[in-house]
């Protein structure tokens, strides 16, 4: 075996970096095959919620029923039920039954997902590291988020009907949820650690971000969510679509744009494909000031009701 002191070495790091990362994947890979992986753990309306969604025969009276067991998230749909993001009408609303008639049975399950894995992300008690890794993952995943809600308004301002099917809330839903499989692996590298083992948490950023899509399409999968939010988790076009642009594409220019926004070296090798509209949105949203951009980024947030 290569001696650790030769890890520093360019033709050696590599070689050692992949066989870690192989045997934590493994490690990774294996839980998951023994039904052993640690999925988030949700509030139990959320859960109650996800297995009415693959029913034909649920109504909004049996979501909005098992929503009011959970008044924080019953006053967390009701007040997303009345954001500009979500409230085309701009007709307030006060009670569930008309929230959950509103926004949909679907929806309603996207969005306590959603909100249940942001204050995950913010109140879990890890490791420093572990929990570090999961504050910026909140931070930018409602980036990210925002910047696909940006450039989807600016697809349907074009009123071209091949962009009518793209929606703002669903853009940002899928947005929020991109990484959710990352909560999976950071709990799985605590365990890894408190088993003995040893991975430098700057290589283990590396391996979550190689091992995060795997994770998200497990969960997202296992918790019934569709081919669109699968796809922009694991940046892959699985499905076939009667639309040049997908909510992928748009995922996509939002990332090269806040790569871009960020000063990121590794810009020059993320290809976004788009077309003339497309292109016409990239080079409008990178040409905003920092200012502008990030006034906008936080309008959205507050707008979205999460």
């Amino acid at each position: 075996m290569t001696h650790l002191s030769f890890y520093w070495l360019p033709e050696n790091r590599a070689l050692i970096e992949k066989g870690i990362q192989s045997e934590f994947a493994a490690f990774l890979e294996s839980s998951i095959e023994s039904g052993k992986i640690t999925l988030p753990p949700i509030p139990e309306v959320v859960t109650k919620i996800q297995k009415l969604c693959v029913s034909d025969s649920t109504t909004v009276m049996d979501v909005a029923d098992c929503l009011v067991e959970d008044p924080g998230l019953t006053a967390a749909v009701i007040r997303v039920a009345n954001s500009v993001i979500f409230n085309r009408r701009n007709i307030q609303c006060t009670e569930v039954v008309t929230a959950v008639s509103r926004l949909g049975i679907v929806r309603v399950r996207d969005i306590v997902t959603a909100q249940a894995i942001e204050q995950l992300k913010n109140s879990v008690n890890l490791s420093m590291e572990c929990n570090h890794v999961l504050r910026q993952s909140a931070y930018s995943s409602k980036e990210l988020a925002a910047t696909m809600v940006m450039v989807t308004k600016e697809f349907r301002q074009t009123n071209d009907p091949e962009y009518l099917h793209l929606v703002t809330d669903k853009a940002l839903l899928t947005g929020l949820l991109a990484d959710i499989g990352l909560f999976c692996i950071v709990h799985e590298y605590y365990l890894y650690l408190e088993n003995g083992n040893y991975l430098d948490s700057e290589l283990a950023l590396r391996i979550f971000n190689a091992l995060c899509p795997a994770a998200s399409r497990l969960v997202l999968e296992k918790w019934g969510f569709d081919r669109d939010f699968i796809d922009v988790a694991m940046n892959e076009n699985t499905q076939q679509l009667d639309f040049d642009v997908s909510y992928l594409d748009v995922a996509r220019i939002a990332n090269h744009i806040l790569m871009f926004r960020r000063k990121d070296e590794n810009i020059d090798e993320h290809v976004v494909e788009v077309d003339v509209t497309g292109a016409d949105i990239l080079y409008k949203l990178t040409n905003l000031s920092d200012s502008d951009f990030h006034t906008k980024i936080q309008e959205l947030i507050t707008a979205s009701g999460l």
